[in-house]
């Protein structure tokens, strides 16, 4: 390279841009600016057109160019809609029924966070000792959210749209003395949530019974559900029944169901179940076979979002598959 490609004029009388580089880079090392203005002008003599933009003043002293959007716009993309609050009202269980202009003194929009969780990715993990999530999550859509503990790599929580999760491993009422072992929290498939920051749970907790006595009702349906598990046993019709009846108590609790006619519709993949209950696919199979033979469930209809939907349609009777623990159940195995 010639003497002529350092200079601050082109052979063709153009002025470099790195001359005004040189001006801006007093504060830098000597050293660092030298050689900076020298990749400049390398580039410039050998291919790379002036830049209509000017430089911005940072301390990597880069370029701006059109392809690079402001900071802020993927947040203003996932920005929270003004109807987030409504839609919090009408179908999460701590809000539902609260009034909207109290309860946006308490939930500004701009402090709620819109998360999109992709499945089998790892969210957090779940009582750590001395460690805290900075906020709790409200399901919107998608799911379930499972909860995995190790080493049988076990299902233990099961969460579904209109429910909550994390508020176990927040510093707020019972989660202050609730601890278990660490367990991986993940979503099962993709679900978006709204994350509410921690001192805004803290402040509803605080100030509002009915927000309480609900937040409160989440850990007791953590410990009913787990109450459920333990029923399983090695008898399959009377496992998978378990639940199935845990999930119907949980949501029935919960307001998220049943439907107007009477039905529980559950997305709820063969491979939970298996990893609930510790059987093999095979065996859930048969014994879902089984319950549609009967009557207690059938299988997902063209109009359900999912082929993984299992439709509870006589729960009543499922209780007595559950309790079939001694006396066994008619049709099983499958003939």
């Amino acid at each position: 390279m010639d003497d002529d490609s350092r200079s601050p004029v082109s052979k063709d009388g153009t002025r470099h841009p790195f001359s005004q580089l040189q001006q801006e880079t007093g504060d830098l090392n000597p050293k660092l600016a030298t050689s900076l203005i020298t990749h400049l002008s390398y580039n410039f003599s050998v291919s790379r057109p002036l830049s209509p933009f000017p430089l911005e003043r940072s301390c990597c002293r880069v370029w701006k160019t059109p392809s690079c959007p402001p900071s802020n716009m993927a947040n203003s993309a996932n920005a929270p809609s003004p109807d987030l609050l409504d839609q919090l009202i009408e179908h999460n269980y701590l809000c539902k029924g609260l009034d909207k202009t109290w309860l946006a003194s308490y939930l500004p929009i701009d402090r709620l966070k819109l998360e999109k969780l992709y499945s089998n990715r790892l969210i957090y993990t779940a009582f750590r000792p001395e460690t805290w999530l900075d906020g709790l999550y409200l399901i919107l859509s998608g799911g379930p959210i499972i909860i995995r503990s190790a080493p049988l790599d076990r299902i233990i929580a099961l969460s579904y749209p209109g429910g909550c999760f994390g508020m176990r491993s927040l510093p707020i009422g019972y989660g202050l003395v609730g601890r278990a072992f660490p367990s991986q929290v993940e979503a099962y498939k993709t679900t978006n949530v709204v994350k509410v920051p921690v001192d805004l749970v803290e402040k509803l907790y605080e100030n509002n019974e009915t927000f309480r006595d609900r937040y409160d009702l989440l850990f007791e349906l953590r410990e009913k559900f787990q109450y459920h598990l333990l029923n399983c046993s090695t008898y399959p019709p009377q496992a998978v029944a378990a639940l199935l009846r845990a999930l119907i108590y949980q949501e029935r609790t919960l307001g998220n169901q049943p439907d107007p006619t009477g039905t529980y519709v559950f997305d709820l993949p063969i491979d939970i179940i298996a990893r609930v209950c510790q059987l093999n696919h095979r065996t859930v199979e048969q014994v879902l076979k089984g319950m549609q033979t009967i009557g207690l469930t059938e299988a997902a209809k063209t109009s359900d979002l999912s082929a993984d939907t299992i439709r509870v349609i006589d729960p009543e009777a499922m209780k007595e598959t559950y309790s079939a623990t001694r006396d066994k159940v008619s049709w099983w195995p499958l003939r």
